[in-house]
């Protein structure tokens, strides 16, 4: 059995400048890459597709489901490193409404590895306090992952560390649709202006800032239903490499782009 390893107290960013813990020896433009983070304002929401698992397995001659495992390692450590960089808030598309199409065995397969995913990590999510929030409709899960998905938000509910939404059985046509039937329940024995500050707190991020960052792994460059009202204005960062392949190196490149990046929200800036 593999011990869990801990993220607290794994080498931050000033520690990696150093040269400290778990990673190699950084080259001349990561250590540049960093001291960069370290001084301009980070997002303070990122949203993640975290696309070519599939892809990644095949050509290695692997059942798609390795690829799928495989991912569950990356999300780790993007979970831990926006925990490092002390980002609030992080949304990675787990299981979209159309990934039911899928064949039924490799449907089944991702239910069986959210499952296991949740019971090897809650316990190192709560401890670092990291509040787990599931974004999506609730139907059709089996009975098993979903008791389980209930008692990892209970668990970790209290928490003040990073919020980390996990979208499954997400679409973003869909989350518009139920936030307009909740508005117009809860309109019904008042009189309501719609707009966007009341429309949003129906959203399945309710309060929550809208993504700054929208990062996309696999090469595709498109938004695949994914939180279509609340992207309006992310920075959009595309990457061809597979989500398995996807390091620490390349998520602070895609921090470094980030800032690069001037935002202007329609204005002159």
């Amino acid at each position: 059995m593999t011990e869990k390893v801990q993220f607290t107290g794994i080498p931050s960013v000033a520690n990696a400048l150093a040269g400290i813990g778990l990673r190699s020896p950084l080259s001349d433009i990561e250590r540049q890459l960093l001291e960069q983070l370290q001084s301009a304002p980070l997002p303070r929401h990122i949203a993640v597709i975290m696309d070519g698992n599939g892809r990644w397995a095949q050509a290695r001659g692997k059942p798609r489901l390795e690829g799928h495992r495989q991912g569950v390692e990356t999300v780790r450590m993007v979970v831990k490193e926006t925990w490092d960089e002390k980002i609030p808030f992080l949304t990675l598309y787990s299981f979209s409404t159309e990934n039911w199409r899928r064949p039924i065995n490799e449907v089944q397969g991702l239910m069986q590895i959210f499952i296991e995913a949740i019971d090897r990590y809650a316990d190192e999510l709560h401890q670092n306090q990291v509040k787990v929030r599931f974004i999506g409709k609730k139907e059709g899960f089996p009975g098993h992952l979903t008791e389980r998905m209930e008692n990892l938000e209970k668990l970790t509910g209290q928490n003040q560390g990073l919020t980390l939404n996990l979208a499954l059985n997400y679409g973003g046509r869909d989350e518009i649709i139920r936030a307009f039937q909740k508005f117009l329940q809860s309109s019904l024995n008042q009189e309501r202006e719609i707009g966007e500050d009341s429309f949003r707190q129906f959203l399945d991020t309710e309060n929550q800032p809208d993504p700054d960052l929208l990062i996309r792994t696999g090469g595709e460059k498109r938004l695949s239903n994914y939180l279509l009202w609340q992207l309006a204005y992310s920075e959009l960062y595309f990457t061809e490499i597979l989500w398995p392949d996807f390091s620490y190196q390349d998520y602070h490149q895609a921090l470094a782009d980030f800032i690069s990046r001037k935002r202007r929200f329609g204005g002159l800036g």
